[in-house]
């Protein structure tokens, strides 16, 4: 079985940068992460290919430096690794993104199951993974929390809706959006970064994909567009008081009739 999981580079923190003029976040430099739920997805794939064999790919679209969850994907146990890169793929809302990991998907290889996360911490719509689906042709279900069994040429999940759970019977290929609740993810194993430290990985841009129209892409092939992005504020304020027992007690409820906690 080939296993295609799709993962995401997502800011470490919520101090980033946004362009002043896109509106969209400034990844190159910032700190950054896998995607927490893209470890679950890549964790099913890999017990998947334990119990029933096959490889595991992982495709990632971001800058350069996106090669770093790549390498962690590596670490963890996954067999290959593609990285969709371009200027002009920058800026792109959901249905960019999506039409640009189909061509991507496309390039890369042909596959049995992809496995997405359900959603990402960054643009958290939770939409990318059926639009690949409708982009690819092929079926999808999101929401899986759980995977009964894998069939010659079906998937058997269980996936949670509002008020119950279905288990569907789903033909290859296929996609699926995995929550967190449906394992618990390795941690990298440094024998296997070492061992995986020059794996070569496949970069594909606009002039590797079959629709080499930049309309299609990025800003361009953007129809919906960011008004305003921003980190949040921090009203914190600290004060740093000494003194004796009895002076700490009288600032302390001083500060607290200030605010109006007491009387």
């Amino acid at each position: 079985m080939e296993i295609l999981v799709c993962i995401k580079q997502v800011p470490g923190s919520n101090k980033v940068e946004v362009d002043p003029v896109t509106g969209v976040l400034k990844r190159s430099g910032a700190d950054a992460k896998m995607n927490p739920y893209d470890l679950f997805a890549l964790e099913t794939g890999l017990r998947l290919r334990e119990k029933y064999g096959g490889n595991v790919n992982v495709l990632t679209m971001g800058p350069p430096q996106a090669k770093a969850i790549l390498y962690e994907a590596f670490a963890m146990g996954a067999d290959k690794g593609g990285l969709i890169t371009d200027r002009k793929f920058g800026g792109a809302d959901v249905l960019a993104t999506s039409y640009t990991l189909s061509q991507g998907i496309k390039k890369f290889g042909k596959f049995d199951l992809i496995i997405c996360g359900l959603q990402t911490t960054d643009g958290d719509t939770a939409q990318v993974g059926p639009e690949v689906s409708e982009m690819l042709g092929v079926p999808c279900v999101c929401n899986v929390r759980s995977i009964d069994k894998v069939e010659d040429a079906h998937i058997i999940v269980d996936m949670e809706m509002s008020e119950d759970i279905e288990k569907l019977k789903v033909p290859f290929p296929c996609l699926i959006t995995v929550q967190k609740d449906i394992c618990e993810p390795r941690l990298p194993s440094y024998k296997k970064q070492k061992a995986t430290a020059n794996r070569e990985i496949s970069l594909y841009t606009l002039n590797d994909m079959a629709d080499k129209n930049e309309k299609h892409y990025g800003l361009d092939g953007s129809p919906t567009k960011v008004q305003r992005i921003f980190p949040p504020t921090s009203d914190k304020v600290q004060e740093t008081w000494t003194g004796s027992g009895e002076d700490l007690s009288e600032q302390i409820y001083a500060a607290l009739k200030k605010m109006k906690f007491t009387a």
